[in-house]
């Protein structure tokens, strides 16, 4: 295949010459890795389709290839078509986020799942994109329409879908919607005195879950006065590190993973670090940066409001999700069911984050001044 010429109009020439490149790469390089940790996390692999083990890590890889692709689907899209794919994104998995409520599995004590046919899903990851994209809408409207009560409307939808997920409970998702909206509104230009009411009503908000949330409670607890067999978990995932060392025990040489429940998911970074080191853990950290630092750079030059909104919300999910993630597992935070994007194991938690950057690469695209809309 001849390489693409500045010349070329077609879908695919507008997109490469637009498209940021090295965001695309880096997104790419985060695929690699979470394929070469749904090998090395999964413990006992036999290569036999009876294995559990084996179908775990095959559906992890065809996850991994399905959310590519429907990232690169997603770059091509225009502003308008954002929009609009996210307010369907956004209607639907609000009412299936309600639905767990009523008929959600239980995991945990949480009903945050929706069992079908072969599979379950998880609605508030589906959500999110959507969510981002819908309030940065309204707020950005408020702007551009005098009257029109844009930033109201973007607080209300939040108020209710952080209600639906605090009553699932997932208090870690609730926060995370929390700080995007936060983020959004101080990109708007948030007066300081409201900044600090927020910031004030985020650090009430912390209190009153630790003295009457009880999940919440505990895990505060274990992180303050940890024990052996209280915080198995945290304190196992940390010693991994210390296993690992500067260049790891090698592929597949780890033993976390056969310790840990949640080694695929919530505590892969500790199965990286035993297994290639620290080297590789920082590698990872240094990935995640350079793309949250890239995105924020090219919004710099942005003259879109909308658009500085959607994709300063997009990774400040994307940057907050990756540091949970990795500070639970180094001890540095209390322990958070937060899956790490593209390298945790989970076929919702893949697709999600996908859309996510695809929404993510699209906003940034280079256009001219005629293609806002």
């Amino acid at each position: 295949m001849p390489p693409l010429s500045r010349a070329d109009t077609s879908v695919i020439g507008r997109w490469w010459w637009s498209v940021d490149r090295v965001t695309l790469v880096a997104l790419a390089v985060l695929i690699g890795i979470g394929y070469v940790l749904a090998l090395a996390a999964t413990p006992g692999i036999s290569m036999r389709l009876t294995d559990p083990h084996t179908v775990a890590m095959l559906r992890q890889i065809f996850f991994l290839a399905v959310g590519g692709v429907v990232m690169l689907g997603m770059s091509m899209l225009s502003l308008r078509q954002v929009k609009l794919s996210a307010l369907g994104l956004g209607i639907v998995f609000f009412f299936l986020t309600g639905f767990t409520l009523v008929h959600g599995v239980e995991v945990d004590g949480a009903h945050r799942w929706i069992s079908l046919p072969g599979f379950t899903i998880q609605p508030s990851e589906f959500l999110r994109p959507g969510f981002i994209i819908i309030t940065a809408w309204l707020i950005a409207e408020s702007r551009r329409t005098p009257g029109f009560p844009g930033k109201r409307a973007a607080l209300g939808v939040f108020l209710i879908a952080a209600l639906m997920l605090k009553m699932q409970p997932d208090i870690g998702m609730t926060f995370l919607f929390t700080m995007v909206v936060f983020s959004q509104f101080y990109l708007d230009g948030m007066e300081m005195k409201w900044v600090s009411v927020a910031a004030g009503l985020v650090v009430l908000a912390f209190i009153w879950a630790f003295l009457f949330i009880a999940h919440v409670h505990t895990r505060v607890e274990l992180f303050l006065h940890p024990t052996k067999t209280s915080a198995y978990q945290a304190l196992t995932a940390l010693s991994a590190f210390g296993n690992g060392g500067m260049f790891g025990l090698g592929p597949g040489e780890g033993q976390v993973k056969h310790y840990l429940p949640d080694a695929r998911a919530d505590f892969v970074f500790a199965v990286a670090g035993e297994e290639f080191g620290l080297f590789f853990c920082g590698f990872i950290i240094f990935v995640f940066a350079a793309i949250v630092i890239r995105a924020l750079v090219r919004l710099l030059a942005e003259p879109n409001l909308f658009v500085v909104l959607a994709a300063g919300g997009l990774i400040a999910g994307f940057g907050l999700q990756a540091f949970v993630n990795m500070a639970s597992s180094l001890s540095l935070i209390p322990t958070k069911g937060m899956t790490l994007p593209f390298i945790s194991y989970g076929g919702s938690s893949v697709l999600a984050i996908s859309i996510q950057m695809g929404y993510l690469l699209a906003l940034t695209r280079r256009r001219h001044q005629g293609e806002y809309s």
